[in-house]
């Protein structure tokens, strides 16, 4: 899971796709990405959409591109919703401008861990290699 984390760390942005109400994929970019307690962590808001869709669909993909390597990463997965105070105070020490937005103790904050989660890192000059937890 660490080398899945330093890839989409490395990457900066990676875009999360989820399929709303109406069967209709969405894909937005994301940034924020932590490893805490074992797990892999994102972070939004739960005023929208993408928590709404998540909460009713939790299979999501999220893909992400190393231009220095040419290789990209793929992980599809479960996200989990971790109503802890712990991750969001850990999420927010890792990203402090997002101190601005959020806070640990609001009623928006969210964070989600992946589970039966399978990363995919390609690159036309390799053999895919498949990472799961």
């Amino acid at each position: 899971m660490k080398e899945v984390f330093d890839f989409i760390k490395k990457c900066g942005t990676y875009y999360l796709a989820t399929v709303d109400e109406n069967g209709q994929p969405r894909n937005r970019p994301f940034g924020t990405i932590n490893l805490f307690e074992d797990k892999l962590y994102i972070q939004t808001g739960k005023s929208k959409d993408v928590s709404k869709q998540i909460q009713k669909n939790p299979k999501v993909e999220l893909c992400c591109f190393d231009g220095a390597t040419g290789s990209w990463l793929r992980l599809a997965g479960e996200l989990v919703r971790d109503d802890r105070r712990e991750p969001k105070v850990d999420m927010l020490e890792h990203y402090p401008d997002l101190k601005a937005m959020y806070s640990a103790d609001d009623d928006n904050t969210e964070v989600l861990y992946f589970k039966n989660a399978t990363a995919t890192i390609s690159s036309f000059s390799a053999a895919p290699k498949v990472v799961k937890f």
